[in-house]
């Protein structure tokens, strides 16, 4: 047991309800293709924070979508039918919220994927549902499931980037990011980070049967280069990506932690602190989700062993690293960042005003010219 006792604090269901529309009038994460009044419809009639009453809150607002989706590409509309099928997977995108910990935040997981792949039949740029198989005898028939896009016009074989989010984005919401490495002729990857989504392993696994799972399907495409292939993660998938930039350097030419934790942020003074911060709701049942936990308690318990400082990861050297975040995060420590540059290889790093992940309107653009320009090497 954990020597540190760390409070508990739980925001009131009104404090939620005044976040989140924050988040839904701005089209923040998790609000992407809905109606923020609807939104607001939807919280009222939560009577507690309850994850399935969360979840059905929501689906509701999903009710008849997918059906009038059908009915509009039946007719021939095939904008029409795109935007309902995105709108219903809007709604499950929130109904499933942060994670997927309870029966039927799982549902509400199940009608968003299947929503996004229906819309995605009418994406610009084709969208290709791919299985990476696991080379490990302890997981038969497991695989890493991705979704692929490939540049219009681009010569064969080209650069690769991998693309996955935190403990609350998906894979299912990054394809429709991807314009600007597939404008500059860079494939993209999305997937799920270790333990979320479809991913085959929990953080709290051997990790490695996944990643290598990755490399080695980009490998045998005669499309894929896989020696041109760098990682852009999100939030707490940015500390995969500093991971790999380290134990997989020879493989990964380049790594952006947008975002990212590193060390600070397991520490149990960090998760007491960060209940109160910017993240709206479970914030450490969803992280410990993501490592084979459940509760506020465990992941203090267990947070301090994925330091990678403790582990050793950071002294040791990378490939080229951009480490990028907002300065008044409240979510993951700015001091990570500054940690990364105090150890190992040299790195990059852009610091933004603002807080978790430092969202500017020239956040992604410097982080798509950065890992642009490393493929082009």
């Amino acid at each position: 047991m954990s020597d540190v006792a760390v409070r508990r604090h739980v925001r009131s269901l009104e404090d939620v309800r005044e976040l989140m529309m924050r988040r839904a009038r701005s089209g923040k994460n998790p609000f992407a293709f809905v109606d923020a009044d609807t939104v607001e419809r939807r919280l009222h009639t939560l009577t507690s924070l309850d994850r399935d009453e969360w979840a059905d809150a929501f689906m509701a607002a999903a009710d008849g979508l997918e059906d009038r989706a059908a009915e509009r590409a039946a007719a021939g509309d095939a904008a029409g039918a795109r935007r309902t099928w995105l709108e219903a997977y809007g709604y499950y995108r929130v109904a499933r919220y942060p994670t997927t910990n309870s029966a039927r935040k799982r549902e509400a997981y199940d009608r968003y994927r299947h929503c996004f792949l229906r819309a995605s039949e009418y994406f610009d740029t084709p969208l290709e549902r791919v299985e990476m198989p696991l080379r490990d005898a302890s997981r038969p028939g497991a695989c890493v499931v991705g979704y692929l896009s490939l540049p219009a016009a681009a010569s064969a074989p080209v650069g690769v980037v991998l693309m996955w989010g935190g403990i609350d984005t998906f894979k299912e919401d990054l394809p429709l990011r991807s314009d600007p490495y597939l404008t500059a002729g860079l494939a993209t990857l999305a997937l799920d980070m270790p333990g979320v989504g479809e991913a085959p392993v929990s953080g709290a696994d051997d990790v490695r049967p996944m990643w290598d799972a990755v490399f080695d399907w980009i490998a045998g495409r005669a499309d894929l280069d896989g020696d041109r292939v760098a990682a852009v993660a999100r939030s707490t998938g940015g500390y995969w990506a500093t991971w790999l930039a380290h134990v997989y350097r020879e493989r990964l030419h380049a790594s952006v932690s947008h975002g990212g934790p590193a060390h600070h942020a397991f520490t149990p003074a960090w998760i007491e602190q960060a209940q109160l911060g910017e993240y709206p709701f479970e914030l450490a049942e969803t992280l410990a989700a993501a490592w084979g936990r459940s509760t506020l308690e465990e992941w203090v318990e267990y947070a301090p062993s994925r330091s990678l400082l403790t582990q050793g990861v950071l002294d040791t050297s990378c490939s080229p690293l951009l480490c990028v975040n907002g300065r008044d995060d409240s979510v993951f420590p700015i001091q990570d960042v500054y940690l990364l540059l105090e150890h190992g290889s040299p790195k990059t790093a852009r610091v933004y005003p603002g807080g978790h992940m430092g969202w500017t309107p020239d956040t992604e653009p410097a982080i798509s010219r950065w890992v642009t320009a490393q493929l082009r090497r």
